[in-house]
């Protein structure tokens, strides 16, 4: 099997603020297996708390292309540590064993089909007026997912957007920016404003903080939890595991958490880091597993790839041509001229 990357720069339609840190554009890693004239393609934006780059990617990919020889997806999971480079050889490997068994990635997943998935819609951290605006503009939206800092002004960014929409779905993101009092000042004004999720409030050196925390709206572990290994001792911490491709290493294992969290009694979501429709398909697969789902990430670019996901009355549509077709006609590195 040949495996080769590319890395390509995809800029943002406007910068993207989150707790620590600012982005304007993102540096994506694309990854093909090609074997019997057929060939698989995923991507990856890597896990950027853990240091993850485009570059880093490639090289951890290269060089488990020149020392690696294993012949299957479940022996990369033995070989290759979690994150994105393990993401984009995983799933690309999914996308080339479509093409060979001439069965689409979800059919060989299990499932007997696919439906559209409602997905929240992500506002970045701003002042009030700013996301309040962004809020009312993204009409079709029927849940929303709030960026806080942890910096005081949380209150009133809750409370403006839900002023703007108070018809949708809304769950906030500390993205590890909370502390035990910082998020007991701000529940009041989170329960005043209909949130049904908290994700990651606290950091992940600071998990025993969720203990007896006794908060009223559901609590999502996110940074906390890269892995399978990671899922288990969140019982009677979190409600919801969020399962990451890019953090986990791929659908294989991302379907190895779900089995494991459901028997813990964990609901299920499914996220994604910034990216294009390449990999936004890949959790589309997953998400139909999912209780939650967040897969938003190409509204946030300037551009998208010439075979893209359909946002649609707040719903994620996946045409098979985005990833995982049985189809070896597809070719889903093309770019959209839009």
């Amino acid at each position: 099997m040949k495996i080769s990357n590319v890395i390509e720069h995809w800029p943002f339609l406007r910068p993207f603020r989150i707790t620590g840190h600012t982005f304007d554009g993102i540096d994506l890693l694309v990854t093909t297996v090609e074997s019997g004239g057929l060939r698989g393609c995923a991507e990856a934006a890597g896990v950027y708390y853990r240091g993850e780059t485009a570059n880093s990617m490639a090289a951890e990919v290269e060089q488990f292309a020149a020392k690696e020889r294993i012949g299957s997806r479940e022996e990369l999971q033995l070989a290759m540590a979690p994150g994105g480079a393990r993401n984009a050889l995983d799933c690309a490997w999914w996308d080339l064993e479509a093409k060979q068994a001439r069965q689409p990635v979800w059919q060989m997943a299990g499932l007997t089909g696919v439906r559209p998935l409602l997905t929240t819609f992500t506002l970045g951290a701003d002042d009030p007026g700013t996301m309040a605006t962004l809020a009312a503009s993204l009409t079709q939206a029927r849940a929303l997912k709030l960026k806080l800092l942890g910096d005081g002004g949380d209150a009133e960014r809750v409370r403006a957007v839900r002023a703007a929409r108070p018809d949708t779905w809304m769950g906030v993101d500390a993205n590890q920016g909370f502390t035990p009092a910082s998020f007991h000042a701000l529940l009041p004004a989170l329960v005043d404003a209909r949130v049904q999720l908290i994700e990651q409030p606290f950091p992940v050196a600071r998990d025993a903080d969720l203990d007896g925390l006794g908060s009223p709206i559901a609590l999502a572990a996110d940074e906390s939890v890269q892995d399978q290994y990671d899922i288990e001792r969140f019982v009677g911490r979190v409600d919801v595991i969020n399962i990451k491709l890019d953090k986990c290493g791929g659908l294989t294992e991302a379907l190895a958490m779900v089995s494991l969290a459901r028997r813990l009694g964990f609901r299920l979501m499914v996220g994604n880091m910034v990216g294009t429709s390449l990999s936004t398909a890949t959790g589309f697969v997953l998400g139909q597993f999912c209780d939650l789902v967040d897969l938003d990430g190409p509204i946030f670019l300037a551009r998208d790839r010439a075979s893209p996901v359909v946002y649609r009355d707040g719903h994620i549509h996946c045409p098979d041509e985005a990833w995982g077709s049985a189809s070896s006609s597809s070719i889903t590195t093309e770019v959209s001229s839009s």
